[in-house]
C-alpha cells in the first residue's frame, strides 16, 4: 500500500512525462515508414514500451535512450509473429489495423485485463474492409491473416480514436478511398502524424478519408500528456498552485479545461506555440472555489481519461454534479464508473453510479481512507489526489500499476518545492 499524506498547500513546478497516445503513434508509425526518424520526449511507461516490442518483433529497429527513441522502418515485415501488447489497448487495437494493412499474419493478446476488453470494435469494421481478423469470443487474443483491403465508407458506433486509427492504417494499403464517419470527433493525433508523414489524408467535420500512401519517416517531439498533467493541474486548483511545462493542449484532448472552465477553476495558458502539428502551452492553475457541474454528449470523448479525476474533483466541488454519456468509461482498464464511484465513496465523499455515468455530492472535503487502484493506473491516480487533498489522508493499494502511463508518479507527487 502507498501512503498518502495530506497537504495542507500544493505547489511547484512540474516538468512531466510526453503524452502517451502521440508515443504510441510515433513509435508504431515511423517503424512502418520509410528511412529513420528521431523521437523526443517520448513516454517510456509500460503500454509504449508494450508496443516498442511489438515493432521489434515484427523486424523494426528501435534504440531507446532514456526518453529518446531512433527508429528504422522495416520494408519487409516479419509475419506468424506472436504479439505481446500488455495491458495497452491502444498498442494492440492500432496494431490490429497495422497488422491487416501490411498483410502480416500475426497473434496479437495482451494480459488478464486487455484480454477483457472489446476487440470487435476494430475487428468489424476491419473485416468490411476485407481483412482477415479473428477474435476469441469478442476480445484478445486477437488474430490477423493475409487479405488485400478495398476502401470502403465506415460509420463508426463510438467515438474512439483507437478504433478511427486502426481503419486509417489499414486503409493506407487498402485500394480506394477509406473513409472513418464518427458520431463525435475523437482525438486526432493519428491525422496529424500521418499527414506529417506524407500520408494522402483529408479531414471534413467527423469524417477522415485515406488513400493508399507510402508513409516517410519523421522526427517527432512528443509534448506532455495533458492526462497525466491533469492530477498536478487538479491538486493546484484543490490546494494552492502548480505550473505544468510543455503541455499538448490539441482541442481534441483538453476536455478537461472544458470542466474547469465549468467548475470555475482558474487556469491560464503560457507560452502557446506548435511543434510538430501538436499545439503545446505551459499551464498555470490556481486554487479556486470549485462549482458543481453537468457534463455529457460531445464533451464526453476529449476528456475520457480524465472523468475519473474530474469526478473527484467534484467531490470537493458545492454541489451535486453529473456526468453522463460516459458508458465507455466501463470497458476500460476496470469498470471506471464502478471503480470511479466506490473511490470517492470509500474517502468519505457521495456519489451514485448510473449506467452511462455518475452523480457526484459535493462535500467540500473529504475525509480520506484506503482507496484500491483496482489496478488501473487512472484510478490510483486520481485516489492520489483525493487523499493528498482530503483531511486525514490515507492509502492506495496496488499502487505500482501508475507504471502503465507514468512511472514516476509518486515521486512527483511527493517532491518538495
Amino acid at each position: 500500500m502507498k501512503q498518502i499524506l495530506p497537504r495542507d498547500y500544493f505547489d511547484g513546478e512540474f516538468c512531466l512525462p510526453g503524452d502517451k497516445s502521440i508515443t504510441h503513434r510515433a513509435i508504431m508509425f515511423n517503424s512502418g515508414a520509410d528511412g529513420e526518424a528521431v523521437v523526443t520526449g517520448a513516454l517510456m511507461g509500460e503500454d509504449c514500451l508494450s508496443t516498442c516490442r511489438c515493432m521489434r518483433a515484427l523486424g523494426a529497429e528501435i534504440d531507446v535512450d532514456g526518453t529518446t527513441l531512433r527508429i528504422k522502418g522495416t520494408p519487409q515485415f516479419r509475419s506468424g509473429a506472436e504479439l505481446d501488447c500488455g495491458n495497452s489497448g491502444t498498442t494492440i487495437r492500432l496494431l490490429t489495423g497495422f497488422c491487416a494493412g501490411k498483410e502480416i499474419e500475426a497473434k496479437l493478446y495482451g494480459d488478464a485485463s486487455l484480454s477483457t476488453r472489446p476487440m470487435r470494435r476494430v475487428a468489424d469494421p476491419l473485416t468490411e474492409l476485407g481483412a482477415n481478423v479473428e477474435t476469441t469470443d469478442g476480445h484478445a487474443p486477437v488474430y490477423v491473416s493475409s487479405a488485400k483491403l478495398t476502401g470502403k465508407k465506415i460509420k463508426t458506433k463510438v467515438s474512439s480514436a483507437q478504433v478511427k486509427s486502426a481503419i486509417l492504417l489499414a486503409g493506407l494499403s487498402a485500394d480506394g478511398t477509406t473513409t472513418v464517419e464518427e458520431p463525435v470527433k475523437s482525438r486526432d493525433h493519428t491525422e496529424r502524424l500521418l499527414a506529417a508523414m506524407g500520408a494522402d489524408i483529408r479531414v471534413e467535420g467527423n469524417s477522415v478519408s485515406v488513400s493508399k500512401s507510402t508513409l516517410k519517416g519523421v522526427d517527432v517531439e512528443v509534448p506532455v500528456d495533458i492526462s497525466s498533467a491533469a492530477y498536478f493541474m487538479a491538486l493546484g486548483a484543490l490546494k494552492g498552485s502548480a505550473l505544468c511545462k510543455n503541455v499538448g493542449v490539441n482541442p481534441t484532448r483538453t476536455g478537461i479545461l472544458t470542466a474547469f472552465d465549468k467548475m470555475g477553476v482558474r487556469y491560464t495558458l503560457q507560452n502557446r506555440r506548435v511543434s510538430g502539428g501538436e499545439e503545446i502551452a505551459d499551464v498555470l492553475v490556481q486554487k479556486s472555489p470549485l462549482q458543481a457541474i453537468t457534463l455529457g454528449g460531445a464533451e464526453i470523448p476529449s476528456m475520457i481519461d480524465e472523468l475519473p479525476l474530474v469526478a473527484m474533483m467534484c467531490a470537493f466541488a458545492d454541489g451535486e454534479s453529473v456526468i453522463t454519456g460516459a458508458k465507455e468509461l466501463r470497458v476500460k482498464e476496470s469498470d471506471r464508473i464502478f471503480t470511479t464511484a466506490k473511490l470517492i465513496n470509500d474517502l468519505g465523499g457521495e456519489c451514485e453510479e448510473r449506467e452511462d455515468g455518475l452523480v457526484i455530492r459535493g462535500k467540500k472535503c473529504l475525509r480520506g481512507g484506503v482507496a484500491d487502484s483496482f489496478l488501473d493506473h487512472r484510478i490510483a491516480m486520481t485516489a492520489a489526489v483525493g487523499l493528498m487533498a482530503s483531511k486525514e489522508g490515507g492509502g492506495v493499494l496496488r499502487p505500482d500499476c501508475c507504471a502503465i502511463s507514468f512511472p514516476t508518479f509518486f515521486k512527483q507527487l511527493e517532491r518538495k518545492n
